[in-house]
Parts: structure tokens; sequence; C-alpha cells
């Protein structure tokens, strides 16, 4: 019977007659190319890779659980998708003679006819019996070789003769009269050069072996390391042997059918390391103390084809083993850079040897003797072994194995399990006719990704050796209580971290202020000079008068005209500051429009002004007018057109800043786009129609976001503008989504952002009519929450499925020297805070510090901090506030207020583990006149201590000072006032809502202008007014605040807590 392994696409088939009921079919799209490629190979190289023979005899051996790799069952399956064991195929220039059984024979009755189609030749079958061994049958096909004029007989010689069928045809080929000659290398060469559907199992074979090595291997060690558990290399090695047969366990979508491993998993720890394939993982403890040295080697198979990984992670690595590894590194990126279409063989070796002998000479010894070998079919395919020696030519569709390393190496260290370590590198790599495909790229061998570090002393790892093992209740006080001992030293380990890191903080600033020089740390940019704005450009494009003499709003021209001693005089909308209306008693209705000028408080700066210095201007003007419906009417069309202008004027000063971004390549019509369809974005497109879902495609440079029915919404998103992606799955929230940082502004819609957000909702908001309580058992309500764990888990995994596909194709040559990799949110350390305006739950990544639910986004590269300040620390305090310093200190201060307390220690702890220095005081800070200081001076600031000043345990002895600190908090809402600038502009749209406007107005009015009751008592009592002069000081600012209050709540009707801005 057939093998069940098989390497066939699923296009025209065709299943034998006669067998009943078998399921295997040949491929005969496959089978009819791939025969024309064989004799057209055989013919073509008769003479010097298959020693002109005049016909081939394979013979396949007996089916066994072993795993092997033999030219003949890969012939079997490269030709007809299945391996066919105790069968003879013979193959001569009109004829191919098949040897074999009757249900065999009934499946090869297929490939007759496809057989003469492509080449000519018949195809006849020899059919033995059960318990026979084909003697008869055997002397039958020898006749029909012998009867041609030449007598030699290709065969692979070095395929040892197993079962009775295949021994009874070596002694009969022995005995007769014609000449062997071995076949391997024309075979070997036949194999080399991959078809599309060969590389397509290749790149399934491979994306499976990285994701093992990525979603289990990894995790895996980190936990047995992490916990300090004793599991030893075979135990490991079966736990993976069962990942890659279950691929679902690693969230691959592959047919368990079609998969097996190449070998078994190797994993080597301890000193005792072997870097051949033969290699095998023994039964003893994984060892991961310092300077440790864990090798993890994994090959899996889809229908056959081959692909292999190898890794090597490092555990408090030494200074040789990190160079070593790091030597390595470059050695293995060289030999990969090597694979090109044309080059020699042995130049992807010598490659990788210059690197060794240019960066490390003394470890050339070291280095293997070879790059790796070609694999497919077969896990080493011969004559494509990556050596020295090796003169073939490199072609597109070759495949290889690198597998690069150093052997035997040694270090200083006492201990020998540590003393002893080699290194060991792999990826399974495809030859283009433009470069090379990495195609195990997934698994990362980054040197942050595999070295490992746990900053404890000697003496801690010691002790717990010597401590008796625990029972059951001193485990269950471990946990629950907290040992003094271990507190202090785990707080005395953060505090001498701590210290180093200040000082490596203070070097690093030293060095950055020196090289940046002097500065203003204000943060204010320069105001843009706006253009002139023009109603008209001469009088006779006025419009002509109506008549009596009223106030017009030409909207064609943007421009407000007003009857001043009798003229029409006209004035652009853009320099109206408000406008508003009131009546009296006498039904009179007044208008009053007051005007941006110079000098006023609290107005807009406008650079236009210094052309004019010397002006007269008009600060405001009113009118009286009995028709109280066109005051009404004048009022709202001069606020329609203003924010109207306004909103333009905006959006335009929005794009002037835009960098130019790169255009977008589409990919081709041979290359689907990866695409998630059904999403939302955010920010939205602006708009009053109905909002739509569009799909996101990744192409050849960049992302595409659109609407099909609405081709405007569309949105461009460059990979090379991507500063950080997100991937979060919903867990507690009620959305999954795709989060893009970027490194410049981009426009969506009419919303200048550097934040772009991709999201489904996973669960429907429904509210239930009637209101009444659901009893917990009812098969609706239980059936109706299995439909959103099912819907939810769907999504997350096809989210996931667009993440994993981009990470490969951003893990491509072309785009690998962007670094980029979607980060997932580590929900475990996350905290609740207040960046903005409301409390959000804020979780760190590996890079950044995010909250992607509400808006507005809050993304922190962790990069760019300088120090972390912790305010309102103190004994008997629920909350505390986190002041993020960035290394920029043109840039504002980051607040992020109300942490609860119980997220004090795990914040501390985390901070630590990043290596960012943090400090604690009892009070906020003022920082924009801190980082002012620090700009202006820096040689001061680092002769001061640097950042110490913030040392909250060096400045308790300085107390008596308390009254100057204290300046620095101003919980009034006089600090909201000078910061309101400071609001992120992404968090509102460009176009505000006329309540909005409205409010704003009245508000400005009372603030910026006078009111009505204080111009009344401003004509009525001018003496009086004009002999304020003789008030106090104290008399004139209890006036003005009584005034002030007439349009601002006190500070205590807020509530409990003072609103905070975003920066400080």
């Amino acid at each position: 019977m057939a093998d069940h392994r098989n390497a066939n696409g699923q296009q025209q088939s065709a299943k034998g007659g006669g067998g009943g009921g078998n399921s295997y079919e040949i491929n005969i799209d496959n089978f009819s190319k791939r025969l024309k490629t064989m004799y057209s190979h055989w013919r073509e190289h008769k003479s010097d890779l298959w020693g002109g023979s005049a016909a081939l005899a394979i013979g396949t051996p007996p089916a066994s659980e072993d795993l092997r790799y033999l030219k003949s069952s890969a012939l079997n399956i490269w030709l007809l998708g299945f391996e066919f064991p105790e069968t003879i195929m013979v193959f001569l220039s009109k004829q191919i003679h098949l040897l074999c059984s009757q249900r065999k024979a009934s499946l090869l009755e297929a490939v007759k006819k496809p057989a003469k189609d492509a080449m000519g030749v018949d195809v006849v079958m020899h059919i033995k019996a059960k318990n026979d061994d084909g003697a008869n049958q055997m002397d039958a096909i020898l006749r029909s070789i012998v009867s041609g004029d030449k007598l030699v007989l290709g065969y692979l010689a070095k395929e040892v003769p197993e079962g009775n069928l295949l021994v009874t045809w070596a002694e009969k080929l022995k005995n007769s009269n014609l000449q062997l000659i071995d076949v391997t290398n024309g075979l070997s060469d036949l194999f080399a050069v991959k078809d599309s559907g060969e590389l397509i199992n290749v790149k399934k074979a491979a994306f499976l072996t990285a994701s093992v090595m990525k979603n289990f291997v990894v995790p895996k060690l980190e936990k047995i390391i992490d916990e300090e558990k004793k599991v030893a290399h075979s135990s490991l090695m079966d736990d993976t042997e069962k990942a890659i047969l279950e691929p679902a366990r690693v969230k691959v979508k592959l047919k368990a059918e079609n998969i097996d491993i190449c070998y078994p998993p190797i994993f080597q720890s301890g000193g005792q390391f072997d870097l051949k394939p033969s290699a095998s993982s023994n039964d003893e403890t994984l060892y991961y103390e310092s300077s440790s040295v864990i090798i993890c080697a994994i090959g899996s198979r889809y229908n056959s084809y081959c692909s292999n990984v190898a890794r090597t992670f490092l555990i408090d690595a030494d200074g040789m083993q990190s160079k070593a590894y790091e030597v390595l590194l470059k050695a293995h990126e060289a030999a990969i850079g090597a694979l090109k279409s044309g080059n020699k063989v042995s130049a992807v070796y010598q490659a990788a040897l210059s690197v060794v002998e240019r960066n490390a000479p003394e470890l050339v010894g070291y280095l293997t003797k070879s790059a790796g070998t070609g694999i497919g079919l077969e896990f080493r395919e011969s004559g494509l072994s990556l050596n020295a020696k090796n003169d073939r030519v490199l072609k597109p569709g070759m495949v290889f194995n690198i597998s690069l390393g150093f052997q035997n190496l040694q270090t200083k260290n006492s201990n020998p399990k540590s003393q002893n370590f080699s290194l060991l590198l792999a990826d399974t790599v495809i030859v283009g006719g433009n470069g090379q495909e990495i195609v195990t790229s997934l698994s990362s061998k980054a040197v942050k990704d595999v070295a490992y570090s746990f900053n404890e002393d000697d003496e801690e790892e010691e002790q717990p050796k010597r401590k008796p093992e625990a029972n059951v209740t001193d485990a269950f006080f471990k946990t629950s209580l907290r040992s003094d001992h271990g507190e202090i030293n785990r707080e005395e380990l953060r505090r001498q971290h701590q210290a180093e890191l200040a000082r490596q903080k203070n070097e690093e600033t030293a060095r950055r202020l020196a090289g940046e020089g002097n500065g203003t740390g204000d943060n204010r940019s320069a105001a843009r000079p706006s253009t002139d704005l023009i109603a008209y450009k001469n009088v006779n494009d006025l419009p002509p008068p109506r008549g009596e003499l009223m106030i017009q709003i030409d909207q064609k021209n943007e421009a407000i005209l007003l009857p001043i001693y009798g003229s029409m005089v006209p004035f652009h909308v853009s320099t109206v500051k408000t406008v508003n209306n009131q009546s009296d008693t006498n039904r009179n209705s007044y208008v009053r429009i007051i005007f941006n000028v110079p000098g006023t408080p609290f107005s807009p700066y406008d650079p236009n002004t210094l052309k004019h210095q010397g002006s007269i201007f008009v600060k405001e003007v009113s009118f009286r007018s009995k028709d109280s419906r066109h005051i009404n009417e004048v009022v709202a069309q001069i606020k329609t057109l203003r924010r109207l202008v306004a909103t333009r004027e905006s959006e335009r000063a929005e794009r002037a800043t835009l960098v130019s971004q790169e255009k977008l390549i589409i990919a081709g019509n041979k290359v689907r786009p990866i695409r998630l369809s059904d999403l939302w974005i955010r920010p939205a497109f602006a708009g009053r129609g109905r909002k739509l879902p569009g799909d996101l495609e990744a192409h050849v440079n960049g992302f595409r976001f659109s609407n099909s029915r609405r081709m405007e919404e569309r949105v461009d998103i460059m990979y090379g503008n991507i500063k950080h992606a997100f991937f979060q799955p919903a867990e507690n929230e009620m959305i999954t989504l795709l989060h893009f940082h970027l490194h410049n502004h981009i426009m969506v819609g009419t919303k200048k952002t550097k934040d772009v957000q991709f999201y489904v909702e996973v669960m429907e908001v429904v509210q239930t009519l009637g209101g009444g309580k659901r009893s917990a058992y009812d098969p609706d309500e239980i059936e109706e929450e299995q439909r959103e764990r099912e819907r939810k888990n769907k999504i997350n995994m096809d989210f996931q499925a667009f993440v994993n596909r981009v990470n490969d194709l951003w893990g491509q040559p072309q785009l690998k020297g962007l670094d980029l990799e979607f980060d997932q949110p580590l929900r475990e350390l996350g905290f609740h805070g207040v960046p903005y305006k409301a409390t959000a739950f804020i979780v760190p990544t590996s890079s950044c510090l995010v909250e992607l639910i509400e808006t507005p986004f809050l993304v922190i590269t962790l990069g760019e901090i300088e120090i972390v300040n912790l305010e309102r620390v103190g004994f008997g305090q629920k909350n505390f506030d986190m002041a993020i310093v960035f290394k920029d200190f043109k840039r504002d201060v980051f607040r992020i207020d109300s942490i609860p307390t119980t997220s004090l220690d795990s914040i501390k702890e985390w901070l630590d583990t990043t290596d960012i220095k943090y400090y604690e005081s009892r009070l906020n800070l003022n920082w924009r006149p801190i980082l002012k200081t620090i700009v202006e001076d820096p040689q001061k600031f680092i002769e001061d201590g640097g950042w110490e000043f913030l040392n909250m345990e060096a400045s308790d002895s300085e107390s008596d000072n308390s009254e100057e600190s204290d300046k620095g908090y101003m919980p009034s809402d006089m600090e909201a006032e000078s910061e309101s600038d400071d609001e992120d502009p992404d968090s509102e749209s460009l176009v505000e809502s006329e309540d909005e406007e409205d409010d704003s107005e009245e508000y400005s009015e009372e603030e910026k202008g006078k009111t009505w009751e204080e111009l009344e008592r401003e004509a009525s009592n001018a003496d009086r007014e004009r002999g304020d002069e003789s008030d106090s000081e104290e008399e004139r600012r209890r006036q003005k605040m009584k005034s002030f209050g007439k349009s601002r709540p006190a500070p205590g009707s807020r509530g409990s807590l003072p609103k905070r801005t975003k920066l400080r």
C-alpha cells in the first residue's frame, strides 16, 4: 500500500481503478510536469551526472517506523506524490516498468495515459503475488533492458537492499551482464531546484518550525528557568515533538496528518554539546546557572518537505560567550547574504569564514567545517554541502539549511558545566532570483532575544541550595506571608541597582547636554506666520449697497460689512474675536463685535500686527437696532462663517506641517496582499453619514485601509513611518485592536494624527428591554454567552493570523532594517491611572507604556524616558502620581495621576527591571522651570549631583526649606490655565460644535471684554471710576477676584479632586 506521506497540491488528480475503496490520489498535473523534467534532465546531463546510463532502476524498501531519508523514497514522493514501499521502477527511453503488488498496481494504473501523453512512454505493470519474490517478473524486466544496444544501468549504490523483493532484485542485477553505475548525483541535482508547489511545502514546514520555537520552546524554557524547575533534556524533546505533531497548540492552521518531525528535537546544556544533526537529547537535567548555554534545534516536515531551525540561549553570559555569539551571528548573516543566484556554493562558507577571521581570528579553529546543506525531501541533500570545496552554482529555487556554529569553546569558569560550551545557529533559506528568503525568521536570533540576565548575587543563589526541601506547610507560608529576609534582600537589590542607574543616568545626561548646548526648555514653538487675509483687493470689488445701512455678511469673500459714518466698511471675518447680542427693556437689540487687536489679554498672537505697529486698531463696535430678528440672523451668520474659516485655516496649517510620505506600492496581481476585513478606524473619518467598516491590506511598503463604498475614506500607512505596532486581543475589553504609533503625522480625513488604530467589537452592545434579571442558569443566556466567547476567540485568532503574516513580511531582507514587530501589552503589569481626564488601565509592553482603549491614546517609548518621579508618595496616601521626564528636555513632562498606592511596588519593580531610574517625592513638582534651569546651566546641574535633588531620602534632612519646595505644587485652577495650551491637539476634533463655541465665546467675553453692566456703570459713574486710584491695592484685588468669580466656578465646586491637565 502507498505510504501516507505525500507532497502534492490539490489540482487535477486521479484514483487508481480496481483497488476498491482506495483513498490515495495521484496528482496527474504534477506527475506529467515532473516526468518531463526528469527525462529532460536525464538526457541533458546523461554523461556527467547520470553516468551514461541507458536505464534507471530504483527500488523502494519496505516501510519502516524509523526516521530515514532515501533517494528512492524521495523519487516516489517527488514523482507520484506518495511513497510506494517494496516497489521497483525501471525507466527506459520508451518504457517505464513497474514491479509491485496488485493494490499498488491498481493505484498506478492512473499514470499510464499521462506518461504516454507527456513523454510518449509506455507504462508496463508487473504484478507479483503476495508471497512471491517476483523473480519471474524481474527476468522479464531485465530482458527489456538487455534488448537495447547499451547495457549501462543506473541504480542507487549507497542504498542497502532491504526485504525479500529488493534482495532478489540486487542478486539478479549482480548476476546479469549489465554495467551498473551509481546515479545518486543525477537524482540530487534533479531534486535541488524546487518548483513553486515544493517551495510552498517548504514554507509551511518552516512556518511551523519557527512557530514551535517561538511560541512553545522559548516560553517553556523561560518558565522552567523562572520557576527553577528540574527538567530533563529528553522530557523537553518529547514535549516539543508533541507540539510539532499537534500544530494547533502553537496556533498554526495546518493539518496534523501532513506533518512529521525531521528528527527528534535536540536540547543540550551543561557542557555536553554535539553540533551534528545526528545528535540526540540525553537524560541530563537542563542546566541554566550563570554562564551557561542552552542549544535547541528542531525540524519539521510538511508533505515530506523538511525545514530546520536552531537557536542558542545564553544565561548570564560572560564576555567571551557574548563576543563569540555576536561573531557567530554576523557570520551566519554573512553566509545567508552570500546565497545569491550565480554564486558558487563555496562562497557561502567563505563569507562566514571571512567574518570570523576579521572579528575573532582566535575562533577560526572552532568553526564548523561547513555552513549547512541543501534541504528538501531529504534533510541533507547530497551534493549541496556548503563547504569550502563545493564549486556548484546556486540557482533560484534551491533551499538550504544554513547551520553554523562554534564547537568546544572554553571559558575561565571553574565549573565544568559552564566551562565547556558550544554555539549553534540554523535557519531555512530559499534562494530567489534577486536575493534570498529566510523562511524561519519568525524565530528571532537577535542578542536581545536569546541572552538572559539574572542579576542576583552569588550568595543569594547558593542559599536556597543549602536549605532542606520544604514541606507543604512551609511552601504555604512562603507564598502567603512576606519573608522579612527575602523582602529586605529584594529591596536592597533594587536600591543598589537604582543607585547604579542614577550614576549612569547622570553621566549620560551630562554627555547629552554637553553635546546639545544651551537652549530654552520651554517647548513653545514660534507662531507660524499666517498669510494675509484680504477680503477685497480694491473698492470696486465691494458689493453694491442695499439701500439702508445695515450689517451685511458676504459669504463668498468671507467678510463683514459694517455701516460706519455712512459707509460700508469691510472686515475679514478672521479679525473678529467674539460677537454677541442682547436686548433691553425698550425692545432695542444690541450687537457687540470685539476684534483681535495687539495687546489684548489672552488673545492669540498674530504676527501680521508687526507690519502695522504704528496703526490704530478698532477694538470693538456696537450697534443698536429695532429689528431683533435681523440682529439674531447677523450674529448666527458671523459665528457660522467664523467657524468655517477657522476650520479651513486649521486644516491648511495642519497639512502644511506634514512630512511628505513615499508612495504606496500595491502588491501585484500574482501576490495577494495580506488582508483583514471589516475593521473600524480611529480617529474616525469626519462627516454626517453613517460610518462604514473597511479592509486593511499589507502591501509591498505599507498598509492601506479603504472602503469600497466610499473611496475617499482611504488611509495609507508606510512601514517606514511606523514607530511602534501593537496587537491587543480582547480579554476584558470589548474590542480587539491593531494600533500604529507613527514617526510623523498623517491625515486621517481632516484630522492630523500620529496614532492610527483599527479595531473590531467582539461583543454586541445590547440593552435588554424590561430590565428584569435573567437567571444565571437560563439556557438562552448560557447559549448567548457561548456565542460571544466563540466570536471573541475567532476575532482574536483572525487578528493573530494577520499579525503573524505581517511579522513574516517584516522579517524579509528588504524590510528587516526597519526592525518592526507587533508588540503585545503585558496585562499582568498594568495599573490604573489618569493620563488625561479619565481613569484608564495603562499597560507596559516590551518597549512602550500604552493605553489603547480610551481616547486620546497614550504611547510612551521607554527608550525616550530620562527618569520617572513618583510624586505624593507617603504614608496614608491612597493614590500617587507618576511624572515622566523625557530625554528631550524641550518636551513637557507627562503626568499620570491618581495611581492606586497598591500598584506602587509593582511599578517600582517594573521600572527597575527595565533599567529606568525612578525617584520618590512627597509633593508634586512644577517641572517646566526645573527643566528650563537644567538646560540653561547644565554644568551647575551636574555639579549639584544631577538628578539626586529628587532623592527623597537625601532631601529629608533639608526639611527646614519646605516652604521653598512647596512652591512647586499649585493645586488650583491657575495651574490649569498655564498649561491648557499643552493639551494634546489630537484629542479634539478640528471642527468644534456650535454649542462648544458659544460657551467659549461667552466665557471669553466675560473674561476678555467688559460686561454690559460694567459699560453702564462706566457711563453713569465716570467721575467715580476715575477716582479708583485712591482705592487700596487690596481693595482692587478683591474687586478683580469678585468679577473673575462670576464667570468661573470656584475650585471646590469641581469635586474632591482638582482637574489636572495633560502636561506640567
